[in-house]
């Protein structure tokens, strides 16, 4: 699985994942089958994205065996509460063709998400799905789990990028070992233009990406960049030959900005 992080439980997770938001069936099915091909072990989907199917035929495509696979999907917010999240997990285990999750995430919080994660636990008891967790949650939403849930998420799947680093939550998450995951690691696009990152590339002689990638792995967050070109799959992954200086880490953590995606407290869809 390639250099791997271990959560709470013991389950190793490959340290750079695979994003498949905005792609279709026929995207994702393309897309995965080349990631697996060019190394990736870690794939995450939703069933929001629309994709599970294609992504599920890529991975039965590969020749890697599902051992080999670490595979993350999420509930959706029009399926939370506990009934439905059953349902819901049932209908994503279906369209990805297998017979257990890797990891299996509440995608936003609403107000079922209580509910909700009492489904995870329950999945993750009976062997359904080997690590539970969360996305996009606040601390304070975090933390309504840990006052009334069973067990803590193993996960938090979050925006978080050089221009938005979330370094409160990072230190929240760290005392419970909940492990980060980053969405939008490359800032949706925008890092390709950012004057420091474009001097650092050069003076590192690396890509813009690949620098933004060694960055969230030496913070300790697994990033989760999407591309559908070949090359740049690669590229994402050979970030294990150099590393950033402190202060070079701490001028990228020190660029200014904010989210680029929707707020967790005010999302609406």
């Amino acid at each position: 699985m390639g250099p791997v992080r271990s959560l709470y439980n013991g389950v190793d997770i490959p340290e750079i994942g695979f994003g498949t938001f905005r792609m279709d069936d026929d995207a994702a099915r393309l897309a995965v089958y080349e990631a697996v091909q060019a190394g990736y072990r870690h794939i995450d989907t939703a069933s929001f994205y629309g994709n599970e199917y294609g992504v599920g035929q890529a991975l039965k495509e590969s020749g890697v065996s599902r051992e080999e696979l670490f595979i993350t999907s999420k509930v959706w917010n029009t399926e939370q509460g506990f009934h439905a999240a059953m349902r819901a997990f049932d209908e994503s285990r279906h369209r990805l063709d297998t017979e257990y999750l890797d990891l299996y995430l509440i995608h936003w919080p609403k107000d079922l998400s209580m509910q909700t994660w009492s489904a995870l636990e329950k999945l993750y008891e009976d062997g359904k799905v080997r690590s539970i967790g969360v996305s996009n949650f606040k601390i304070h939403h975090l933390q309504e789990l840990l006052d009334g849930g069973e067990m803590v998420p193993m996960v938090n799947q979050v925006e978080l990028h050089p221009q938005f680093p979330q370094k409160r939550l990072r230190g929240f998450c760290s005392k419970f070992d909940i492990l980060i995951e980053a969405w939008g690691p490359l800032m949706q696009g925008e890092a390709f233009a950012h004057p420091l990152l474009i001097e650092l590339a050069d003076q590192y002689r690396r890509s813009i990406s690949q620098i933004v990638l060694r960055w969230h792995l030496q913070t300790g967050s697994i990033p989760l960049p999407k591309t559908t070109h070949s090359d740049r799959m690669r590229e994402n992954l050979m970030v294990y030959d150099f590393e950033l200086s402190q202060e070079d880490m701490q001028r990228i953590g020190d660029i200014a900005g904010s989210r680029i995606g929707p707020d967790p407290d005010s999302i609406t869809f």
